[in-house]
């Protein structure tokens, strides 16, 4: 354990933001896996919605750094790559 006042607050400032970007990678998860099966259960109307929420959560977190921007775009293009083929399969 650290004794320098600095080193301490330190600890303490990284375990907050640690929480808090943890909290936000989760609830992304959360949002990603109810798109999923929005698209599994071919239900696209929800699923277009759910995808606009994820877009704007994958690049809010992508600028403030919890993930890296490329993997944000990858993410969403993959998302975006499935509800296209689904919709296509459908149609």
């Amino acid at each position: 354990m650290a004794n320098i006042k600095s080193a301490l607050k330190r600890i303490k400032v990284n375990k907050t933001k640690h929480d808090i970007n943890k909290s936000i990678k989760s609830e992304l998860k959360t949002y990603i896996k109810k798109l999923n099966l929005a698209i599994e259960d071919s239900k696209l109307d929800e699923a277009r919605e759910l995808l606009k929420v994820v877009d704007k959560k994958l690049k809010k977190a992508a600028l403030k750094n919890i993930l890296h921007k490329n993997a944000a775009a990858r993410q969403m293009r993959k998302l975006s790559h499935k509800l296209n083929n689904k919709s296509k399969e459908i149609a």
